[in-house]
């Protein structure tokens, strides 16, 4: 479901320059032609192009214009305030090909909030600046000004958009990305993104109140594709598909605070990658999926007709939601059947463990590194002034607005904070390792700005260099990983990419809370890859509107 006021019904617009091209089409047309009959190949690429290296010079750019505005929504018949990327909840895809320029245009609409867009998942190589991140690489843009993005889809696959300010995101500030490219499997029609999220009848702001002094609350609802119903109230999200037709979903879970089950009554899901990480393709009929992640799935169409329900199960174990069993869609196959489906769930263990490693193959393979330096983070849970705070090897973390890191390292100024909780990685192209580990009962997603990592080891208990067996050989690849309940996760990548970076639990509480820490990569690099004038500029007008208006942080600052 959409929610677009008339005033900004024409506010998104896309400008292709460069050549002449359709968003879903593949203009690399050399050597072969992306079709149903052949999804591996692209132009004079392939799944066997090394992406992380090698990027096709399509000499594209695709320009978008986006404004943030408060509104008013009922996603589910319940309305509530919302603050909607150009009145639509998901915000409007965005969409390009592999080896395209994206540019970004954002209008800050918002009534008393700064904000900064991020690009979950996008590598930014070398364009550390626009990762979108205030307190790391930006200070918040200011109500009634505008900032640009500009950065290459040097990958393929789909992502999503989201606010890095505060709770943003999880007010309604997100959508989709879809980078067209390669895949690793056959199908004959793209479904697009299906937005998971979770969802409450107050503003996020104001749950964050019992969040940070008792705890996570329970959460009144789910969306799929930004709709659901409520008690007598609300629509279902519906899914068309044809007969003997294959279709991939781009599923993102887009949740504040919710793992998800997902699946499609009757029909088994053929998984081919996972954020943004072409995969070896499985078939699976329930997939789990936590907060950040990303799946491209293929449903084939093997029934005749009829309605099946689309299903997203909160997991008990790490979610409560009031409605969850009622967190559902339909697929159909005639558009115009109106029956309510009733078909039954595939049975499931409740957990909020990520999908099992072996099934998680990267198609282009790649070796990890017994040659690394290592860092270990206990993560523990505690209070400050009777608020909860998250702590990483007994930090927890805090950065501000008007002080971005990237101005710091421009200035020079190697004077870090504590609570700023910055690791100096200076070497280049050295590999590292992050031991993340909790003895809490509580899962965690853990997402890295700027890179893919290796998932060396996952699972329950204290990690022990002497007896946890490390995978080396073509390990998964991704930019989101559960941190098991009572458990660690290992995980590792090379300094690469010059920036300072991101590293944090997803769920959004617990980033406001201190779950974080950023990696200043490359230090002596990163100054010459700054547009000063840029960052100097959004700084100032931030200044003059928080002094005006009496601003304060009351977070951690991202």
């Amino acid at each position: 479901m959409h929610f677009l006021p008339s005033l900004l019904a024409s506010s998104l617009s896309l400008i292709i320059s460069g050549v002449s091209a359709a968003p879903h089409e593949s203009h690399l047309g050399k050597r072969c032609t992306n079709s149903a009959s052949d999804r591996s190949c692209w132009g004079d690429y392939d799944l066997s192009t090394d992406y992380y290296n090698t990027v096709p010079d399509t000499g594209v750019t695709r320009e978008y214009y986006l404004e943030l505005v408060n509104t008013t929504a009922a996603p589910d018949g319940v309305s509530r305030n919302v603050l909607l990327v150009n009145g639509t909840f998901p915000g409007p895809t965005l969409f390009a090909d592999w080896g395209d320029t994206v540019v970004v245009k954002l209008y800050n609409g918002l009534e008393n909030n700064g904000t900064g867009l991020h690009f979950h998942g996008i590598r930014q190589n070398y364009t550390n600046q626009m990762d979108g991140v205030p307190s790391i690489t930006q200070c918040p843009t200011a109500p009634g000004d505008s900032i640009t993005y500009t950065w290459r889809a040097t990958q393929y696959g789909h992502t999503w958009y989201h606010s890095h300010f505060a709770l943003q995101a999880w007010e309604g500030v997100l959508g989709g990305i879809i980078i067209n490219g390669p895949a690793t499997a056959n199908y004959d029609n793209d479904m697009g993104v299906l937005f998971l999220n979770d969802w409450t009848h107050q503003t996020a702001d104001e749950i964050y109140i019992t969040a940070e002094t008792s705890g996570p609350p329970t959460l009144d609802n789910g969306l799929l594709n930004g709709t659901n119903v409520y008690d007598d109230s609300g629509s279902r999200f519906n899914m068309t598909v044809t007969e003997g037709e294959s279709h991939r979903i781009r599923l993102i879970n887009g949740a504040i605070d919710t793992h998800f089950k997902f699946m499609i009554d009757d029909h088994n899901l053929t998984v081919i990658a996972m954020d943004l990480v072409p995969i070896v393709p499985y078939t699976t009929s329930v997939l789990s999926i936590g907060m950040g992640q990303r799946y491209d799935v293929i449903l084939n169409a093997t029934e005749t007709s009829g309605n099946y329900w689309i299903r997203a199960i909160p997991q008990t174990e790490c979610s409560d939601n009031d409605n969850a069993d009622n967190i559902k869609g339909i697929l159909k196959y005639d558009s115009t059947d109106s029956t309510e489906p009733t078909t039954s769930a595939y049975s499931y263990t409740d957990s909020c463990d990520d999908e099992d490693v072996s099934d998680l193959v990267p198609y282009y393979a790649l070796d990890a590194s017994d040659n690394s330096t290592e860092d270990d983070f206990a993560v523990t849970v505690g209070k400050s002034n009777s608020l909860f705070k998250w702590y990483m090897a007994a930090t927890t973390f805090v950065v501000e607005w008007d002080d971005p890191t990237l101005l710091q390292i421009y200035n020079d100024d190697t004077n870090f904070t504590t609570s700023s909780h910055v690791i100096e990685l200076d070497t280049a192209n050295e590999w590292v390792y992050f031991v993340i580990e909790t003895t809490q009962a509580v899962p965690h997603p853990i997402h890295l700005h700027g890179h893919d990592f290796f998932i060396l080891a996952q699972g329950s208990g204290t990690f022990d260099s002497s007896s946890t067996t490390l995978s080396l050989t073509n390990p998964p690849r991704r930019d989101v990983a559960m941190l098991p309940s009572s458990g660690h996760l290992v995980i590792a990548f090379q300094t690469d990419n010059p920036g300072a970076w991101l590293m944090h639990c997803h769920i959004g509480w617990h980033t406001s809370e201190g779950f974080a820490l950023q990696l200043v990569e490359r230090y002596s690099e990163i100054a010459a890859l700054i547009d000063y004038d840029t960052l100097n500029s959004t700084c100032a007008a931030w200044e003059t509107y928080a002094t005006a208006n009496d601003i304060v942080s009351d977070d951690s600052g991202v």
